[in-house]
């Protein structure tokens, strides 16, 4: 039986309405959704009959296109699917129609190879495959890459009806890199598929280059009013003829990037080519090199390193010296990986003899980050205060998401996981103080009264012995710039001035060996001094105290801090 194109749409509106359970449909509501499907897909604005609706309704019932609808009435007034999760769509083919797509694969086979049906290869066997399944039913027999998790997808039919008709879209977005969504207007040129990811390529209202959008990065589409703008200059093929994937800038000058590819590896870039514009160079028994006339841009940089350590970059600089800090920035998550066993190891020697180290705690990365936000955040400070900036987390709370990165959180919770912060204070370079040049113990920390808010310097021992220090260093310890000396084993006691001079003159010292991004971990009861050479360097170290102690009554910290 024929059905001509006006039927379809009718059934396709009737099957999606009977879909959508939650509203009940009316046999006016239906004609209603059939007139504005007519309207918006074929312009006919004359609306359909109550007559026609009712014979759709009973074509869709019958077996004529092999539909068996199980289309109800309940109350008898409202229709609906008594399957619930039936759909014409979900049908299965029939042999006539097996035979005619099968018919229709042939045909398009035949022009295989030519170049203007290349795009056509993938859908022949997508067609070929599902067709043999059908028929055979048996397991299909190509696997096509696919990511059904994918977002955005739901945009692409409207995506694709907005570029065709030249419409303008108002589109909520909100990048990787933005804290918060927003809306605009769009003049949507292409939709453009990379790695399995989609993307929209246009003009931003007001702007002036073509940008792209990735489509899981959108979180609304609206319709907009303004007049859609033509770009004469844009051309898909030429526009991404000189680079990777779809970051295009229209200022960066194309360059010729060489690459060795050792012989492991090189089988796989001559047989898949990493651009068009690839050409082997040289080649002898260790491996190949290759150049590229392209763009330099992160899709560049991720290809060269999804290949590890197959490939090398020769040129240019610029980009050889990218991809080795982005190298040395990825062996260093694996060098400040710390294990289960090495956090048991750091608290049964902050026990036994009150302090550990713990090497490379931080990146270089994220020192470089809290370097940078403490010198943004502080200022002048560092100057007004001689160099020590106290109550640091209660007056930069922002601080406080920089530096408590996932290994300092595990390593505080794995000593204590009640404990609290209650003391932080930044040294852009060693105390000159004599309290601090001298063996000592701490005095104690600063508490408020409740009532008076008066500030007190001294708590119980008791106390004190249970709160644990995390100096966390942002420069490399070395005597031009003063190193921090501890007795190990000290921590147990407070000892009287005499107990201290007999202590230290008769015990030898230790001076940890720390690094940028290291940690000193130690009981705040641990006797300790610091060197301060004349030909002072900038040593600058974030000092945290922690504990779970109960204050008495009346009492509370004055720097507590939740992290």
């Amino acid at each position: 039986m024929p059905v001509n194109r006006n039927a379809l749409i009718r059934y396709k509106t009737l099957d999606k309405c009977l879909q959508n359970r939650y509203r009940k449909w009316t046999l006016n509501d239906l004609i209603d959704a059939c007139s504005d499907a007519l309207y918006e897909y074929e312009g006919i604005d004359k609306g359909v009959s109550k007559r026609t609706v009712q014979a759709d309704i009973q074509v869709m019932r019958s077996d004529k296109l092999g539909y068996n609808a199980p289309i109800i009435v309940v109350d008898k007034r409202y229709y609906t699917y008594e399957e619930p999760t039936y759909s014409i769509t979900n049908i299965p083919l029939t042999d006539q129609d097996l035979n005619r797509l099968t018919d229709a694969v042939a045909f398009m086979k035949q022009f295989k190879g030519f170049s203007h049906f290349k795009e056509l290869d993938g859908m022949v066997q997508k067609l070929e495959d599902h067709i043999y399944s059908q028929k055979t039913q048996t397991k299909p027999v190509i696997d096509f890459e696919k990511n059904d998790n994918l977002k955005g997808l739901e945009y692409l039919d409207v995506l694709y009806q907005a570029i065709i008709k030249k419409e303008v879209l108002k589109i909520t977005y909100q990048s990787f890199k933005a804290r918060s969504a927003n809306s605009f207007a769009f003049h949507p040129y292409l939709l453009k598929e990379f790695r399995n990811r989609w993307f929209l390529i246009g003009i931003k209202e007001g702007a002036a280059g073509i940008m792209n959008l990735a489509l899981d990065r959108i979180e609304g589409i609206e319709a907009s009013e303004l007049w859609f703008q033509e770009s004469e200059d844009f051309e898909a093929e030429s526009y991404f003829k000189d680079a990777i994937g779809v970051s295009i800038s229209p200022k960066a000058k194309v360059e010729e990037v060489r690459l060795y590819v050792n012989y492991q590896h090189a089988p796989y870039v001559l047989t898949k080519p990493l651009h068009h514009s690839q050409e082997l160079i040289e080649k002898d028994h260790y491996g190949i090199t290759i150049a590229l006339k392209v763009q330099h841009n992160f899709e560049l940089e991720k290809a060269i390193l999804g290949f590890g350590e197959g490939v090398k970059v020769l040129a240019p600089d610029r980009l050889r010296r990218k991809i080795k800090e982005r190298i040395n920035a990825n062996i260093d998550l694996y060098n400040t990986e710390i294990t289960e066993r090495g956090l048991r190891a750091a608290g049964q020697k902050l026990t036994h003899k009150g302090l550990t180290v713990l090497n490379h705690l931080y990146s270089r990365r994220e020192i470089k980050l809290l370097n940078n936000t403490l010198h943004k955040k502080l200022g002048d400070r560092l100057k007004e205060e001689n160099g020590i900036v106290r109550q640091l987390l209660v007056n930069q709370p922002a601080l406080v998401r920089v530096l408590f990165n996932r290994n300092l959180t595990r390593l505080v919770e794995s000593i204590d996981p009640s404990a609290v912060l209650v003391k932080a204070t930044f040294f852009n370079k060693p105390p000159r103080e004599s309290y601090y040049q001298n063996w000592h113990q701490p005095k104690g920390l600063a508490l408020v009264s409740k009532d008076a808010r008066l500030q007190l310097e001294t708590i119980p021992d008791e106390i004190l012995g249970r709160i644990f220090c995390i100096r966390i260093h942002l420069d490399d310890t070395q005597e031009s710039n003063g190193q921090q000396f501890v007795l190990p084993g000290s921590h147990n006691k407070r000892f009287t001035k005499e107990e201290i001079n007999l202590l230290s003159n008769n015990s030898h010292s230790y001076a940890p060996d720390l690094h940028a991004g290291s940690v000193l971990l130690m009981n705040a009861l641990l006797l300790s001094n610091f060197s301060t050479p004349p030909s002072l360097k900038r040593r600058r170290v974030i000092h945290l105290e922690f504990t779970s102690s109960k204050l008495s009554d009346g009492f509370e910290w004055a720097e507590a801090l939740e992290f």
